[in-house]
């Protein structure tokens, strides 16, 4: 069984309004091309941009309070989870939704809701993406301490966009693991093979709590060849053939064994805008990302995009994987 382990379903009103590309998938379309792709099971979460952000500063390319929604969040994961149990129940029992939260902006107002929705919706991880919405992850050991009690009372992993851009000031790799590091009693996830940093990938195989997914994969060993700023620069770089992808995801396998999750990151396998007036396209494909997969062994195969990912889950109930 491979089991993709980030999706995203929904709509990007920050990326609609301002002609980035891709801004939507829904459950259907998810399900139907994945399974073209020889996935069987998808980790699924909501977009990023959420209705407590005012729509009119959005469209000026700017992040504001003021949307129609007060709770980050709140009704973007519920949405989702309607979706998956409600509108698509066939193609939901297919899925293991986790929600998505903002580490610093009102936690108190989103963990009552996130406890409303776990009373009706099961759900099985909680999702971070703090780079786009401005809101720093170390605010998990202070103002969102919550979020990390949550995780712990209800056994849920975290999984959480990383970066190493310097100028990203909200969700450094670094930063991910000193909060993994301080709560060794709950999973952690860092999303995008942490950019490629042998330093922090190392930590990630020293911590017991933490692992790593390879989402977006190809557009970030493109980024590696074409000397882009949002991978990890040569000389903290894991050492591989970046104009290889397969080869890239196959160093990666042998050399972090137990921590490596393989992910997609559908729709957002591809990235396309124009930002200040210059044209940026890394274009990739569902089928071009799982074709990396199937290109390795068959044990590396299941470690990476099954076994590792239940390591990280630790289903109460793994007959969940079996329901058609």
């Amino acid at each position: 069984m491979i089991i993709d382990c980030h999706n995203h379903l929904g709509v990007d009103l920050f990326f609609y309004l301002n002609g980035y590309h891709p801004y939507a998938q829904d459950l259907p379309a998810m399900v139907t091309e994945g399974r073209h792709c020889g996935v069987d099971r998808w980790v699924v979460f909501p977009m990023v941009a959420n209705l407590t952000f005012d729509v009119a500063a959005m469209r000026r390319k700017k992040l504001a309070p003021g949307g129609c929604e007060a709770v980050p969040y709140g009704f973007e994961n519920e949405r989702m989870l309607r979706e998956i149990y409600e509108l698509y129940p066939d193609l939901g029992r297919l899925t293991l939704p986790f929600v998505i939260l903002d580490p610093a902006r009102e936690p108190a107002a989103q963990l009552r809701k996130l406890r409303e929705l776990y009373r009706e919706f099961p759900f099985y991880g909680l999702k971070i993406q703090a780079t786009m919405i401005e809101s720093d992850v170390r605010a998990l050991l202070g103002a969102g301490r919550g979020f990390l009690e949550l995780a712990a009372e209800l056994d849920l992993p975290f999984l959480i966009h990383s970066s190493v851009a310097p100028e990203d000031k909200w969700s450094q790799a670094s930063d991910i693991l000193d909060v993994a590091a301080a709560t060794p009693h709950v999973r952690f996830c860092l999303a995008h093979s942490c950019r490629f940093d042998r330093a922090c990938l190392d930590r990630v195989a020293d911590l017991p709590n933490t692992w790593f997914d390879c989402s977006a994969h190809r557009i970030h060993c493109e980024g590696v060849t074409r000397g882009l700023g949002y991978v990890a620069p040569a000389e903290r770089r894991l050492a591989a053939d970046y104009r290889d992808p397969t080869a890239v995801l196959r160093t990666m396998a042998d050399t972090y064994p137990t921590k490596l999750i393989w992910g997609s990151d559908t729709p957002f396998q591809s990235y396309v805008a124009k930002i200040d007036g210059t044209f940026v396209s890394l274009r990739s494909t569902y089928a071009a990302e799982t074709a990396c997969l199937h290109a390795l062994p068959e044990k590396t195969r299941q470690a990476i995009a099954h076994d590792n990912l239940l390591a990280l889950l630790r289903l109460k109930d793994e007959r969940l994987l079996t329901r058609t």
